[in-house]
Formats: C-alpha cells, sequence, structure tokens
C-alpha cells in the first residue's frame, strides 16, 4: 500500500483521538453522500421524462415526417411519392393535409388542429392504441366520421352517444376579395364523430379527417401539408432518412421523432443541465467542510509533518497525503451516494415506490431511468471538485 494513503487512512480512522476534525470530516462525507444521491436520482427522472416523451411521440409522431423548406405546404409530386414508398423498409406512406380550424358543437366552439389524413392512417396508425371511447373509424361505407383528442372531447362536451348533433368544422377560405356576406368566406363541413383519443395534454386537441373532407374544407386540391412515414422494424431510420433527403432534394425537411420535438427534448436537456450546475454547487459547497477540516488536520499535525520531513519525506509526499486524506472523505461519501442513489432509482424503476398523484396522468409513478453516463460525469465531477478543496491545505502543509 502506498505510504502517503496510509498514513491518510491512520489519521482518519484513528480511534485513539475522536477530535472535532474527525466530526467535520463526517459531515463533509455526509453532505457529499446525500449531494450525489440527489444528483443521480434526479438526472435519472429528466432521463425517465425524456424516455416518456419519446414513448408517448411513438404513438403519436411518424417514424419520419417530411415538411416543404418554405411554406405550410407544397404540391404533391407522384413520381417522388412513388419512389419513397418503393425504398425497402418503408411500411407505409401517409398523405396529410393538417391546419388550425374552427368546430362547433351545439353551443360550443374552440379552435382545434385539424389533421385530414388518407386510407392508410385508418389501417396502420397506432394511434388506435389510445382509444378511450367509440371506435378508430375516418370512413365506413362511404361515411365521413371524425377522430378526435380528449382536450376537444372535454371542452365541447360532447356525447358520441347523442348521433344527432354532429360536429361542425368552419375553415376560412383562401380567397383573394372578401365578401361582404360573411357566410361567403368560410367553408364548413359537418360530420359525426366515431370515437375519442387520449395521449397526452398538448396532443389531445386535434381532429382527425379523412383526407377528402380536409381538401374540401382548405382547397388544397394537389397541395399536402407533410407526408408522414412508418418505417419497418428492423431497419435503421437514419439510413432510410437519408436515402428521401436524396429522392426530395434541399426543398424539404425529412425530420425523425427527435427533430419534430426537438424544443421539447432541448428544453429538457437545458433544465437538466441547470439542475446538474445547482446540485453539482451544492457539492462544492459541502466540500468546503474538506478544506476546513484538512487546514485543522494541518495545524494540528504539526509535529507529524516536522518528523516526516526529518525522516527524509519530501515536499510531493507531504502533499499526496493530504490529498489522500480528502480523497477519503469524499469518494467514501460519493461511493456510499452513488449506491443509495442507484437503489433509490432502481426501486423506482420497478417498483414505481413514488406516485404522480394525478388521475389523469399517463404513469402513475415518476418515469425513471438510470444511465451509466451520468454516473461517471457525477464521479468525475467529485473528483475534480475534491482536488480543487484540497489542494489548498496540502500545499500549506508541504510549506511547512
Amino acid at each position: 500500500m502506498n505510504l502517503s494513503f496510509l498514513i491518510a487512512k491512520r489519521y482518519f480512522f484513528s480511534k485513539k483521538k475522536k477530535s472535532f476534525i474527525n466530526f467535520i470530516s463526517i459531515i463533509s462525507m455526509l453532505g457529499i453522500g446525500i449531494g450525489t444521491m440527489a444528483l443521480v436520482i434526479v438526472l435519472s427522472v429528466f432521463n425517465g421524462l425524456e424516455d416518456l416523451n419519446r414513448r408517448i411521440f411513438k404513438s403519436f409522431d411518424p417514424d419520419l415526417r417530411i415538411l416543404p423548406m418554405v411554406g405550410k405546404s407544397f404540391i404533391l409530386d407522384e413520381k417522388q411519392l412513388n419512389l419513397i414508398k418503393s425504398l425497402n423498409g418503408i411500411d407505409y406512406v401517409t398523405e396529410v393535409i393538417q391546419d388550425n380550424a374552427l368546430v362547433k358543437y351545439e353551443n360550443s366552439q374552440m379552435v382545434v388542429t385539424l389533421k385530414g389524413v388518407d386510407d392508410g392512417f385508418q389501417k396502420h396508425s397506432p394511434l388506435r392504441k389510445s382509444l378511450v371511447e367509440g371506435n378508430f373509424i375516418l370512413q365506413k361505407d362511404s361515411v365521413d366520421y371524425a377522430f378526435i383528442g380528449g382536450n376537444v372531447y372535454g371542452a365541447l362536451n360532447i356525447s358520441l352517444q347523442n348521433i344527432i348533433e354532429p360536429l361542425e368544422i368552419w375553415y376560412p377560405r383562401n380567397r383573394k376579395s372578401v365578401s361582404l356576406n360573411p357566410d361567403d368566406n368560410i367553408n364548413r363541413y359537418t360530420i359525426n364523430i366515431s370515437g375519442v383519443y387520449s395521449l397526452e395534454q398538448f396532443h389531445d386537441d386535434y381532429v382527425y379527417v379523412p383526407l377528402s373532407v380536409a381538401q374540401q374544407l382548405t382547397e388544397y386540391g394537389n397541395k399536402r401539408s407533410s407526408l408522414e412515414i412508418q418505417v419497418k422494424q428492423g431497419f435503421e431510420i437514419p439510413e432510410i432518412q437519408k436515402k428521401i433527403k436524396k429522392i426530395l432534394g434541399e426543398n424539404f425537411l425529412v425530420q425523425n421523432q427527435d427533430e419534430q420535438n426537438a424544443s421539447l427534448f432541448r428544453a429538457i436537456k437545458i433544465e437538466k443541465l441547470f439542475i446538474f450546475i445547482a446540485l453539482l454547487f451544492i457539492i462544492g459547497i459541502a466540500s468546503f467542510n474538506i478544506f476546513f477540516s484538512l487546514t485543522m488536520l494541518v495545524i494540528d499535525k504539526q509535529q507529524d509533518i516536522k518528523t516526516l520531513f526529518a525522516m527524509g519525506a519530501d515536499e510531493s509526499m507531504v502533499k499526496r497525503i493530504f490529498f489522500s486524506e480528502g480523497a477519503i472523505v469524499s469518494f467514501i461519501g460519493a461511493i456510499v451516494g452513488l449506491i443509495l442513489g442507484g437503489l433509490i432509482c432502481f426501486l423506482q424503476e420497478n417498483f414505481g415506490i413514488i406516485k404522480m398523484g394525478m388521475e389523469s396522468s399517463i404513469v402513475d409513478a415518476y418515469p425513471v431511468k438510470m444511465q451509466l453516463s451520468d454516473f461517471i460525469l457525477t464521479s468525475i465531477s467529485i473528483i475534480i471538485i475534491t482536488l480543487i478543496a484540497s489542494y489548498l491545505p496540502a500545499q500549506r502543509a508541504a510549506k511547512n
């Protein structure tokens, strides 16, 4: 065993004298342990939230979405569409017309996101798994239906049993001149409601209708807002994304699910970063106790230091003794914190001990996901903080 570490270990674990210095060292160790545990838990919760959002988007957003680089619509090119559909790994392609519209039901009204989709959506969309009432139908026996989100259902107080009262959709006409008669400036369409889905608050204000209905309301004709692509299992989405970009050229955006929700994931990462910095700052405050305890230890061990120099020890060895003392305090605290944090996250991940406390939440318990990178980053940060806190006392000891 290294001599400097052996001496430092003896200073810390000595049973002959339990002084105030030992007490401060223990407080330092507890502070670093609690801070490390909190850091691991909080980072794992943010990972869990990010993973939960990805699972939500998997039910709502396509694997790939094609959007125009400029404007909100583009003219559908059948040749390019057929080339995309023929790519190996493409499950299906959905043509979409999407825009804001006003919907009315009885005496209530609200602005919603109107989304017209083709026949493939009803056959393949994973949104049917989020059905909470009624049926997942957009067209049956040449009759058109609307499939609505939970926010629309609740805000308009809709009853699916009331088949007499349809949903009325209003959309402003695309006209160069405005008519003095307000009715001439609005396209209207009445449609029955087939079912209701509930997924997540920010995604439950959609009204899905057949593509032909959206074409009639928006007067888009051969224009589309986007193309939504689902990739078969076992195929790499980035590879297919590159192939589609090559087919379409520079006038289109081809986004994967993370890119479709880039602002949300960016916000989660920024918040995670600031929480990490804040908790690291708390651990840094706790490490000041290491600085004070080592400083007092240097004063207390003046005779020992002189003896070591008399026996031939050099300055670097004395430095290593007090560096090792600081390392023992912080490493024990950090290891205990990492173990406790990992254990709590494991229990939460598998047993859901801490509940969300909301009946309408998507998951019952707080989502948690541990990542090795968080443990490594936390450990490295604590090592750096420890070296900084231990440097000045060790330097002072070597100069005595």
